[in-house]
């Protein structure tokens, strides 16, 4: 059987006789309103939506990432007042506006008033909710939930890594890790190998204070839950989820990912039930078609890590000189306050017929085109699973929050990609290209990625970790 077949199997069931139409009762799942964290928890909400529960999201409706309920009409959509005031929003300052979120939450009862209405529509007319999944930075709901009698779910959207380091908050500013000193980036911490202070969660920008507050709040939460689901799976992070399950002390933490392969929808209905992403493009799938095997380069930092004007000519011109192959995603945001992205003068014509460009593309279909032999990334945790599960080598280019212990796990632990360090080049870029696409180097990582998505396939096979997790969680979710 096909890892699709078995991903999705275990969406609909498994073969357990389940029907997705007999909703006995309802799951409440509310997402952090940013993309990386907007796409897990729908993936999560289709499978148990295909094990036959009903679904409701709750959403925020005041950010650039809003969801669009007619994309999902299977989903239930409740709007949530987020109160966040509008010059934390113009800030961008994605800390500032979780901070309020969860402020907001603890001190007014909005929040819990949006809670007690649905919990008040069991009958006829609706199945019971049984629980609140919730994003694990939204830990303000969680007391809410509390008051009224509701279970509540925490979805971990990044790694084992990152949460054990969050977890070891206290421990890092104890020992003088933390705030970062300039002298001090490639020290290791060697309480959380193979971590260096340079690769701390969000250490390099952070107001500290503020950081550290708000972690606390979100461990104390952690003990809390009732369940703890992680979007990765046990093969991969092993040692790490073994941390958590020691620390927190909450008798179920399951790692179901990766929770794309779990979906039964396609990556381009989850993208698009938010508004701000640009259509995929899936003219390029044709031109990989049309690509050597292994050969082509696939070049993307998310949706909102970014670049100024010279570094985009930088790698520009590193892609044109290495000779290689590339698909390179070039969002119209890509270098702030700029009309848009302007690619160097002569590009187009010196990479005619082997270079790509486009606005967006569908990444999870790329990376497992068979042209595809290497990823250019920022290591967004989605990002990275996904190469990871399509045995897809990387060039590690992080920039903040968790990408970068993301990326150090790529290179030191798995073997499977190398960070691209320092100011970008373009001699620099075109020989790391060929490093991984060419070297005997990239070979080795290619093979070691290999063997991972081996693991990943494994995983939902009957009897795997995933898919054994996938079904704890809905025993668990229909005892409540």
């Amino acid at each position: 059987m096909s890892t699709t077949s078995t991903a999705q199997d275990a969406s609909n069931g498994g073969g357990n006789g389940r029907q997705p139409h007999a909703r006995a009762r309802r799951v409440l799942m509310f997402p952090l309103p940013f993309q990386g964290h907007i796409n897990p928890m729908l993936q999560l909400a289709d499978v148990l939506h295909g094990r036959g529960l009903a679904v409701t999201i709750l959403h925020y409706t005041g950010f650039r990432n809003t969801l669009d309920p007619a994309l999902r009409p299977e989903f239930g959509f409740v709007a949530v007042p987020d109160g966040v005031p509008a010059d934390v929003v113009a800030s961008g300052n994605v800390v500032s506006m979780i901070v309020a979120m969860n402020t907001t939450m603890e001190a007014s009862v909005a929040f819990r008033d949006v809670l007690a209405a649905e919990l008040g529509l069991a009958g006829e007319r609706m199945p019971r909710a049984a629980c609140l999944f919730v994003d694990s930075s939204l830990f303000g709901a969680q007391k809410a939930a509390e008051e009224l009698g509701l279970p509540t779910i925490a979805l971990r959207t990044g790694s084992a890594a990152c949460f054990n380091c969050i977890l070891a908050y206290p421990m890092l500013h104890q020992n003088g890790y933390l705030p970062p000193e300039e002298s001090q980036l490639d020290m290791p911490v060697k309480e959380l190998p193979p971590l260096r202070v340079r690769d701390l969660f969000l250490s390099s920008r952070a107001d500290h204070d503020m950081l550290s507050k708000f972690l606390a709040k979100a461990t104390h939460a952690a003990r809390s839950y009732s369940a703890l689901v992680l979007n990765t799976f046990e093969a991969l992070e092993t040692d790490e989820l073994e941390k958590i399950r020691d620390e927190i002390g909450i008798a179920m933490v399951l790692a179901t990912g990766p929770l794309h392969r779990l979906s039964s929808k396609t990556e381009d209905t989850a993208g698009r039930s938010s508004n701000v992403l640009p259509h995929e493009d899936h003219t390029c799938i044709e031109w990989l078609d049309t690509q050597i095997t292994g050969s082509v380069l696939y070049v993307s930092v998310g949706s909102l890590a970014c670049m100024d004007s010279g570094e985009l000519s930088e790698v520009a011109w590193g892609l044109a000189n290495s000779g290689q192959p590339f698909l390179w995603v070039v969002r119209q945001d890509l270098v702030p306050g700029s009309d848009g992205p302007c690619l160097p003068k002569g590009f187009d014509d010196m990479v005619m017929g082997r270079g790509r460009v486009t606005p967006w593309a569908p990444q999870q279909e790329v990376l497992a085109h068979r042209a595809v032999g290497g990823f250019w990334t920022h290591n967004g945790w989605n990002s990275t699973l996904e190469s990871v599960a399509e045995g897809c080598p990387m060039i590690c280019r992080p920039q903040f929050a968790d990408q970068m212990m993301n990326a150090r796990y790529v290179d030191a632990v798995w073997g499977i990609g190398f960070e691209l360090e320092g100011e970008l080049e373009r001699n620099k870029i075109g020989e790391a290209i060929l490093k991984l696409m060419k070297g005997s180097e990239g070979e080795a990582m290619r093979k070691r990625a290999g063997e991972l998505k081996k693991k990943v396939a494994s995983c939902f096979e009957s009897g795997g970790s995933s898919l054994l997790a996938i079904n704890e969680l809905i025993d668990h979710v229909s005892s409540l």
